[in-house]
């Protein structure tokens, strides 16, 4: 029997296809686990996670039974399920799917995709430890995404924003109504930018409430939840890795999964003045926005390690390289193809008292697992 982390990796060759029939057909055979909680749903471009998990707080903090789901990972694949604040049995939970996901396999002839078997051990975990509302972070949009089989009291939409344009569509417009398709007749839809308001309405809510930035949403979704005001202390406790994470003092090390250029221009306006300039490392999918997430960290990066994640999607260093080469956004340009070798020469090249940022893609930081310090949380 494979390990869990091997069905699982083995699962990335089915590729991404969005759509419910084989999470249905899975769910069924499971005894739909789905339907044994409540839950509240996070999607939108940027600050899923973070909500996720400050929302999982929050209801923790209320006295509930708590589950959060949330994706990618950055350093373990059990990292994106907990139950009641711990994570769960991963290799115990796929053990158990595996059976069930190889009849739907034969039944179907449509493989069950990499994010279906952990959006489906999720809801397991979450039924077998009797928790009683669970946080829910989407994968990919909403309408076709593997979640979309939960009808959520509560919705949250952090952010609209121009990613995954070949499944979502090539407006902001359509990027949030595909993103709001998750939302339920009567269902409660939190707002982190107004302008969704009146779709949201039509995508069925039965209220709207706006709220500001990651925390904001988080509590206004718990309070439409729990009837109640609620203190946003526990939310603001929350730090998760590849999150403005610093890693190291000398030089001055700063991780981020900044993948898109939203998140990259949040990123920039992070960065703090006294620190820098920096040497940045950077790794970006080839259907990612390459200049849109560089250009703003160049106003605080004099140098640019570029590398390659392991993942298939992955733009090669050497063309990340020449892109940025020709945009003119640095001083200096290398091109390192190995990510933990490219973190390591931009510590040579930052030097004591230097400082190096790490961002462009979630995968790069899982790549870097070997060299993270061991007090990820």
């Amino acid at each position: 029997m494979l390990s869990a982390a091997d069905f699982i990796r083995a699962r990335d060759r089915f590729g991404i296809r969005p759509g419910l029939a084989r999470m249905r057909a899975l769910l069924a055979r499971l005894g739909d686990p789905h339907l044994s909680f409540r839950a509240v749903h996070v999607v939108g471009t940027n600050g899923k996670t973070t909500t996720t998990r400050m929302v999982e707080a929050l209801l923790a903090d209320a006295g509930l039974a708590v589950g959060a789901y949330v994706s990618p990972h950055v350093v373990r694949w059990s990292e994106r399920i907990r139950v009641r604040g711990e994570e769960a049995d991963l290799d115990r939970l796929v053990a158990g799917l595996a059976p069930a996901i190889e009849e739907i396999d034969r039944e179907l002839g449509d493989p069950v995709t990499q994010f279906e078997v952990l959006t489906a051990a999720a809801f397991v975990a979450f039924a077998e430890g009797e928790v009683e509302v669970a946080a829910v972070e989407a994968g990919l949009g909403g309408r076709r995404d593997a979640t979309n089989v939960l009808a959520a009291p509560v919705v949250v939409l952090t952010s609209v924003g121009l990613d995954h344009l070949d499944h979502l569509g090539d407006t902001r417009e359509r990027v949030a109504s595909e993103k709001l398709a998750v939302v339920h007749h009567g269902a409660v839809v939190v707002l982190g930018e107004p302008e969704w308001e009146g779709m949201a309405r039509t995508a069925g809510a039965s209220r709207v409430v706006l709220a500001e930035g990651n925390l904001g949403c988080a509590v206004a979704a718990v309070e439409a939840f729990l009837g109640r005001p609620v203190d946003p202390a526990p939310a603001g406790q929350i730090e998760l890795p590849g999150r403005l994470e610093i890693v190291s003092g000398d030089p001055f090390e700063l991780w981020d999964g900044a993948h898109n250029a939203e998140s990259a221009r949040y990123l920039a306006a992070q960065l703090r003045g006294d620190v820098g300039p920096f040497v940045l490392v950077s790794s970006i999918l080839a259907d990612k926005d390459a200049e849109g997430i560089l250009r703003p960290l160049s106003a605080h990066a004099t140098t640019l390690v570029a590398t390659s994640s392991t993942n298939a999607r992955s733009r090669p260093a050497a063309e990340l390289a020449a892109l940025a080469r020709e945009l003119g956004l640095f001083e200096q340009v290398e091109a390192v193809t190995d990510p933990v070798a490219a973190r390591t020469r931009a510590r040579e090249l930052a030097g004591p008292g230097g400082a190096v940022l790490v961002a462009g893609s979630l995968y790069l930081l899982l790549d870097l697992a070997a060299v993270r310090p061991a007090r990820v949380p």
